[in-house]
């Protein structure tokens, strides 16, 4: 989901054989959501935890599966405004973006251009029996997988260089130019098929899996920066109805959308609650919040004070204890760095007990039952 405010929605194409955890997908959906991009990843049928058979899937039956994911982002109001693509993922989006009424930009990494150009992944002698036999077992980059025929045979079916002339949509390749699967002269070729606004940045030191970190997140950054100006213009702020909100999301029992301070993310309990595990639970924000409030007390109080503190770091763990009244109990471990003498030391732990939300975690709360129900 997008952090902070929502600049539009994304739908990722995983890499050949990959699936949506691939630390490259990963990664580049985790950077853009913090950019306020919200990506939808999912794994192509047969792959990860999609049902079907990877025998029987096809680069015509990927591109029916990112139709149908984006007629499903579009039923839950998020249609996707961009498009992306990596390796023959980016082969099969640049084939199902006309199917994609919503896509305002598409955006490639190492994409092949003859989408046959993936046979050369296949071990010759798994291949070669493939003339033969309908399936078969084969190395695919060294992994076994049972490929068929039919697959084979749909690569030569689809004329991407029509499809690419025909895009009508803003068109960014990523390629790094020395990528050992898919060459750079695919990134050639694409651009010169693909009519203009289009644009080609070269990944220099990058491979063909992104896999590392930085190579993801520059990518990302990319994406993000060139998209700006084809994503829809942000929306107006909501007036502010309350300081948080907390939304279910339908998935598993307890997962929730919440919203506070410009600020998107998930809540949830854990598996051996009967959750889902994807998000703290109110408890873990309860005490954050008591981290974040000491951690910022302090930093206002050493600041005012010119004393030399570098950094600070709150952790905040809570219990339940019923031989005490109350019951709750929270335990707070305070690291300040800095050239601080023990007497302003003393000093910062002291006021650590005059947060904010310390005191009103100490001193309880009063609620107002008028807010409880919604008016009718």
């Amino acid at each position: 989901m997008p952090e902070g405010i929502e600049r539009g929605w994304a739908l990722f194409a995983h890499c050949f054989t990959c699936g949506k955890n691939n630390l490259a997908a990963v990664r580049i959906a985790r950077s853009l959501a913090s950019m306020g991009i919200g990506v939808l990843r999912f794994d192509f049928r047969g792959l990860g935890d999609s049902e079907g058979s990877f025998a029987e899937s096809s680069l015509a039956l990927n591109v029916h599966d990112l139709v149908a994911a984006a007629d499903a982002m579009a039923a839950a109001r998020m249609a996707p405004d961009l498009l992306i693509g990596h390796s023959l993922g980016g082969s099969a989006m640049l084939a199902a973006a006309g199917r994609i009424a919503s896509a305002r930009a598409v955006a490639t990494i190492a994409a092949p251009f003859d989408v046959a150009h993936v046979l050369r992944l296949l071990d010759p002698v798994g291949l070669a029996r493939l003339a033969a036999e309908e399936q078969s077992m084969v190395k695919v980059s060294g992994r076994p997988m049972v490929v068929s025929k039919a697959f084979v045979e749909d690569l030569d079916a689809h004329d991407q260089g029509a499809r690419i002339a025909a895009l009508h949509r803003p068109l960014l390749l990523l390629h790094a130019p020395h990528d050992r699967t898919v060459d750079i002269e695919n990134a050639t070729r694409i651009f010169l098929a693909a009519r203009h606004p289009k644009s080609f940045v070269s990944l220099d030191g990058a491979d063909h899996l992104l896999s590392r970190r930085e190579d993801a997140e520059h990518v990302a950054q990319l994406i993000a920066a060139w998209a700006s100006r084809y994503l829809p213009e942000a929306p107006a702020a909501r007036p502010a109805t309350a300081h948080a909100e907390a939304e279910e999301t339908g998935l598993g029992k307890f997962q929730l959308a919440l919203r506070s301070g410009g600020s998107r993310w998930l809540a949830d309990e854990p598996t051996t609650a009967g959750g889902l595990g994807s998000g703290p639970t109110p408890y873990d924000l309860l005490s954050s919040a008591l981290a974040a409030c000491t951690t910022m007390t302090l930093r206002h109080h050493a600041d005012s004070k010119g004393w030399p503190v570098t950094r600070i770091r709150t952790a905040v763990n809570h219990r339940k204890d019923k031989a005490l009244s109350p019951p709750d109990v929270f335990s707070r471990r305070i690291a300040i760095d800095g050239a601080i003498d023990p007497v302003q030391r003393a000093q910062l732990i002291e006021i650590a007990r005059r947060c904010p939300v310390h005191r009103t975690l100490a001193q309880g709360v009063s609620f107002d039952p008028a807010q409880e129900e919604p008016p009718p």
